[in-house]
């Protein structure tokens, strides 16, 4: 029998969510509604909704229209085009990470993982019978990977190299010269790397024309790359759950295609539609617009938080994403996260995440915790508010120290 551990962080947030008058512990950008995207687009009056499509199982990888939509944007500035059959589309980002480690990953297989990350990532790998190797960045370096460590890690059996770029939850970024090292290394090993790229495009610290800015793992010239991303994040859409899998591959999204049939075989149509509305030139390029912005705006405001309550957190600033990791301490030793956290909710309604307990292993990350920013300005400010009156009032004497 497959066992599986529980899903730290989605166990935290399924208990807390509702109880939270200020939740910034949520990782999308701002949800919109389908009247916002209509109003973002330059052709308002065209309707996200087929409302005249006959509602069947519909095409079974997703649309044309959509996955064309995609293709396009992994063939910006590459002179090999993504072919549209190398795009298949999923329930929601989740979904795409699962069936690419369920489609790929076997008992005995050896997997290395970017860390700290979304447990999902290397929780599933785990179930299916590999050997999990943490490849750990460090706070110290700004949360940077070190490729010499990586090397160290490869074995004879090491089958998949998983990176998180944007990085959930401390918003750091792999950038393009770590990258290209990281597919030489795997190319001479013939192994295969996974990116979840779910917080891409959401760059709001470093400029495209920065010479490090970081491509997409699909545009670095390696056949056995894949990538995972969804509408969640960047995109504002996490309530029509649609994501997708995209690879150089003819092979990885043919076994990924063979998995998803004893899944959901399709995605709904209207999911795929609002997608496709939202992914188009005449929606997309002000959607993201707006979710930069929002970003750059509320990542200022925490940011000054930050710099004036320096006796009691740190920090290293996100680049990228919708996320900060953000350590709390007593005389410099950390807080315990956990209880800081349940204080925090019971007394002011503000929900964080604790970071050992829903993104560390072995003692990890003790004292942090992760926001999520790109929220509601108002909802940030407030928040922010009532955690300033919390450190004020019960921080000291209340919160105690790690064990």
């Amino acid at each position: 029998m497959v066992k599986i551990e529980p899903f730290a962080v989605e166990r935290w947030m399924d208990k807390y969510e509702t109880q939270a008058t200020h939740n910034i512990a949520e990782t999308c950008c701002l949800p919109v509604s389908i009247n916002d995207l209509q109003n973002l687009s330059t052709e308002p009056q065209k309707s996200p909704i087929p409302l005249a499509a006959k509602l069947t199982y519909g095409a079974i990888k997703g649309s044309e229209q959509l996955r064309g939509l995609l293709a396009h944007l992994y063939s910006v500035k590459t002179n090999t085009p993504l072919p549209i059959d190398n795009v298949l589309i999923t329930t929601g980002g989740i979904q795409a990470n699962f069936l690419l480690h369920y489609a790929i990953v076997e008992p005995g297989d050896h997997v290395i993982c970017h860390y700290p990350t979304y447990q999902q990532l290397y929780s599933v790998a785990e179930s299916l019978g590999a050997e999990v190797s943490l490849w750990k960045a460090k706070e110290e370096d700004n949360w940077a990977v070190n490729i010499k460590e990586l090397e160290n890690l490869i074995r004879p059996n090491t089958k998949l190299i998983i990176l998180n770029n944007p990085q959930n939850p401390t918003g750091a970024i792999i950038p393009r010269s770590a990258l290209q090292e990281i597919v030489t290394i795997a190319e001479q090993h013939s192994i295969i790397v996974h990116g979840d790229e779910v917080y891409r495009p959401l760059f709001h610290s470093i400029s495209p024309a920065d010479t490090e800015f970081p491509p997409s793992l699909l545009n670095l010239g390696y056949k056995n790359t894949v990538v995972t991303s969804s509408m969640s994040k960047a995109y504002s859409l996490a309530g029509i759950r649609l994501g997708w899998i995209a690879s150089r591959s003819d092979d990885i999204i043919e076994r990924c295609m063979n998995s998803r049939d004893y899944t959901t075989i399709s995605v709904s149509q209207l999911d795929d539609a609002v997608a496709s509305y939202a992914l188009a030139p005449q929606t997309l390029h002000n959607l993201l617009h707006r979710n930069i912005e929002l970003a750059k705006t509320n990542l200022s405001l925490l940011e000054k938080f930050v710099e004036s309550h320096r006796w009691a957190c740190e920090w290293s600033k996100p680049r990228a994403g919708t996320v900060a990791f953000v350590k709390f301490t007593k005389m410099g030793r950390p807080v315990d996260d956990v209880v800081f956290c349940r204080l925090l909710i019971e007394r002011t309604g503000v929900l964080f995440v604790p970071g050992s307990s829903c993104f560390g292993r072995d003692g990890d990350f003790k004292g942090y915790v992760r926001i999520g920013f790109v929220t509601e300005t108002r909802i940030l400010q407030e928040a922010l508010q009532k955690l300033g009156d919390f450190l004020s009032k019960d921080y000291v004497n209340d919160v105690p120290l790690a064990s």
